[in-house]
Formats: C-alpha cells, sequence, structure tokens
C-alpha cells in the first residue's frame, strides 16, 4: 500500500488479461505493492508484487525510537504449460542473484524473502517433490544482518492441486479452493485436545 493512501482507500491495482491473476490481485492488493509485466534479469514475469513490513520501538513519543528493523517480500509469478525441476531451479538461481544484489546488508535489516510462483495447468510429481522439499536461506554475516530466502510455489488452479515450499506463504493468495490442510487455530487446537 502506498504511504500517500489512507487505511480505508481501496488500492489501486493493475489489470491483467488473465482472469485468475487478477482474482489473485484482489487477495494481494491490501498487502502487497503490484505491478504488471515486470522484467527482471531477462525474466518475464506477469504479476510482480513488492512487500515491505518495517517494526520499531518507541519511547514516549515516537520520535524518540529504536530497534528499528524491516522485512519485506518480493513476490514473481508467471503462467508456464508444464512446470519442470530445471526451470524451477533457474528462478532459484535467479532469487540467489537478486538477493546479493537488491539486499542492503545492515542491522535495520531483518529478511527479504524472493518467492516465486508458477502457474500451470498440471502439478507432475517430481516437481512437487522438488517444490515441498525446498528450503534456501542465506544468513548475512552469520545472521548479524538478517537474511535473504529464496521461496517457491507451483499451482495448478484447474486442477485445484497446490505445492509450496515452507516458508512460501503467498501461496494462499493463489489458492481460491477449500484446502485439507488447513491448520486449526488456538481454539481448534484446544477443542481437538479436549475431545481426546
Amino acid at each position: 500500500m502506498s504511504e500517500e493512501q489512507s487505511p480505508d482507500e481501496e488500492p489501486e491495482i493493475p489489470e491483467w488479461d488473465d482472469e485468475y491473476l487478477d482474482r489473485v490481485a484482489d487477495r494481494l492488493k491490501f498487502n502487497y505493492d503490484l505491478r504488471r509485466d515486470e522484467r527482471v534479469r531477462g525474466e518475464s514475469f506477469p504479476l510482480y508484487g513488492q512487500l515491505l513490513v518495517e517494526s520499531r520501538k518507541q519511547f514516549l513519543h515516537p520520535s524518540v525510537n529504536y530497534a528499528t528493523q524491516n522485512a519485506q517480500e518480493h513476490l514473481f509469478a508467471r503462467r508456464v504449460d508444464a512446470p519442470a525441476v530445471a526451470e524451477l531451479e533457474r528462478l532459484v538461481e535467479l532469487g540467489n542473484e537478486l538477493g546479493e544484489a537488491w539486499v542492503d546488508p545492515d542491522e535495520e535489516h531483518r529478511s527479504t524473502d524472493f518467492t516465486f510462483v508458477v502457474v500451470a495447468e498440471e502439478l507432475p510429481e517430481d516437481v512437487a517433490g522438488f517444490v515441498e522439499g525446498f528450503r534456501d536461506r542465506t544468513l548475512l554475516k552469520y545472521g548479524y544482518y538478517g537474511h535473504y530466502e529464496v521461496n517457491l510455489a507451483v499451482v495448478a488452479p484447474d486442477r485445484e492441486r497446490y505445492a509450496a515450499s515452507e516458508n512460501a506463504d503467498a501461496w494462499r493468495a493463489f489458492v481460491d479452493w477449500e484446502t485439507a490442510e488447513e491448520e486449526p487455530g488456538l481454539l481448534g487446537r484446544l477443542l481437538g485436545t479436549l475431545r481426546g
């Protein structure tokens, strides 16, 4: 959300020629600054989103603050006919290149995530296995300057299937069907414990 916008105002987002990406953008628009047709190092992504979260502590007045930290996520999404492990590995390599180029390591940097979402017709088992077992986190100066992480997700909306790496939380915006993997909240876990 832009700084000029009030919290009650509907954010302006671009229109996509793809009805599915339009629905995804509607779910992302309140948290991400969205752009369409982003080109990064020779790769093209119809949907790009950036999320920036800043936290700080204050003492008595907002002008007296300390412990400022920021976390951000760069979300890249595109359609492919048939996803392959080799293509996902290429996206991981791109994510690591962007991590080295885009992340400014300092004491205020907590984390930067590069999340790549591939929208496809099918979700092959080898691709699902690769994505679900994937984890790539790079500590900056032994973690003192935070880290950057590359995340992957592959979604086949027509088949109502998806696979996401452990920290790729953005997949939820791409899944517009009921999933059995919804984790119960605190109350649900307490009731489950009481029921035995």
